[in-house]
């Protein structure tokens, strides 16, 4: 379309303390409601009228209850206007009873705000294969409306083992007028590539063609949320869910619209910060891990690379450690499944270079390991010599308190 990528990230501005609520006719709250002991376990959103919806589903075959209402939700009309969503309770593995559960959620919550049943999804995380305190939601959700609405507790609801609230927004000018978009996430184990292993609410005021957000968001969810790494473990439960109520007033978008691009991005920024702050807040994490592959022969190649290298137990275990170990970085290269050169390869890890055309190179380890210690964000490039194409992952290390978090999960 002629349009300038540097140009388009040039005119989309991050707001700080931007969130789901941002974009015009969106509210959200949550409370507890006695899942979890003291903290929020119950959460809402909603928009003032029926939004055009799109969703990105958990790959595992196994699919909790919540996943399954909220897909017939949206295959109705394609629109939804509420989010009903509890931490604490997976509603996994519960059969008949789960799905019923999924159903009242759905229902009770409609009415309460009064919007049709189709109108709502329904979405769950938590402890496995146990069934939900069906009245403790229910009285929950009677709740709504006695309790002062807040995005913070919204937040605070949908998280388990978080230890940190994820948010970000962004505004950008579409067809002269100014478009908001605005996310919220949970996400900190059971974290994997292929979609979902964690929530995601995105929402915008911006007018868009249903079957366009559908398109734009997988498009996305393939750069950002499908490019993080926890624990190599893809959950029963978790999607992305997207949308546009459509408030902003601009000329509906479609791929042929002239700002079609732009808004891709606008998506994409608020999807990478929050698989940045998934993939940083993983389990015990200390430090968050970026790969980059450069010069690989494919984008799909590239992703695979960098995938591997940032899910190496290995290679997260060394940053975790501070040790400068270029041999696991080559080794899950090695064991990727893309074919190439292994004489043209180099590897650095921040502006420091390990590797250099498939040998060893000269470099200051104590240097290498001060930089592992003073940053939080630890930064791997490899560069391969086989083309053009790049791509980016993200994961953390992996930590003593990631085998305490989850050995005692459940209790």
């Amino acid at each position: 379309m002629g349009i300038n990528q540097k140009e388009i990230l040039q005119e989309i501005k991050i707001i700080d303390g931007g969130h789901i609520c941002t974009p015009k006719g969106f509210f959200a709250g949550g409370l507890h409601c006695g899942l979890k002991r003291k903290k929020h376990d119950l959460g809402w959103l909603y928009s003032i009228v029926p939004a055009n919806a799109a969703a990105v589903y958990t790959t595992n075959l196994i699919q909790a209850a919540p996943i399954l209402v909220t897909r017939e939700s949206i295959k109705v009309d394609k629109q939804i206007q509420g989010v009903i969503v509890n931490s604490g309770n997976a509603n996994a593995c519960t059969g008949e009873e789960g799905y019923r559960h999924a159903l009242l959620m759905r229902h009770y919550f409609a009415k309460k705000m009064n919007m049709k049943e189709e109108h709502v999804a329904v979405s769950s995380t938590g402890v496995i294969g146990e069934q939900l305190p069906i009245n403790k939601i229910l009285d929950g959700i009677n709740m709504i409306g006695e309790v002062e609405e807040s995005v913070a507790n919204f937040e605070k609801a949908i998280l388990t083992t978080d230890t940190t609230q994820k948010h970000a927004c962004v505004q950008l000018e579409i067809d002269g007028k100014m478009i908001t978009i605005g996310g919220a996430a949970k996400g900190s184990g059971m974290i994997h590539p292929n979609m979902a292993t964690m929530l995601a609410f995105i929402t915008t005021d911006a007018n868009v063609e249903q079957e366009a957000l559908q398109s734009a968001l997988k498009t996305v969810v393939d750069e950002t949320f499908n490019m993080i790494t926890v624990d190599g473990d893809t959950s029963t439960n978790d999607m992305v869910l997207l949308l546009a109520n459509g408030l902003a007033d601009n000329t509906k978008l479609t791929p042929d619209s002239p700002d079609w691009l732009h808004f891709i991005q606008g998506l994409e920024t608020v999807c990478q910060l929050l698989a940045k702050e998934i993939a940083k807040d993983g389990e015990g994490a200390t430090k968050l891990i970026e790969a980059k592959v450069i010069g690989a022969a494919s984008e799909e190649d590239a992703k695979k690379l960098a995938k591997s290298v940032i899910g190496s137990n290995l290679v997260k275990s060394a940053v975790f450690g501070t040790d400068p170990n270029w041999g696991r970085i080559v080794c899950a290269l090695g064991y990727s499944g893309v074919d190439f050169d292994t004489e043209n390869i180099s590897v650095y890890i921040g502006p420091y270079q390990l590797f250099a055309n498939g040998l060893p190179a000269l470099f200051d380890e104590s240097e290498v390991k001060k930089y592992m210690e003073e940053n939080n964000e630890i930064q791997i490039l490899v560069e391969l010599h086989e083309g053009e194409s790049s791509a980016i992952a993200w994961g953390c290390d992996l930590t003593y308190d990631y085998v305490k978090i989850n050995a005692s999960y459940r209790t």
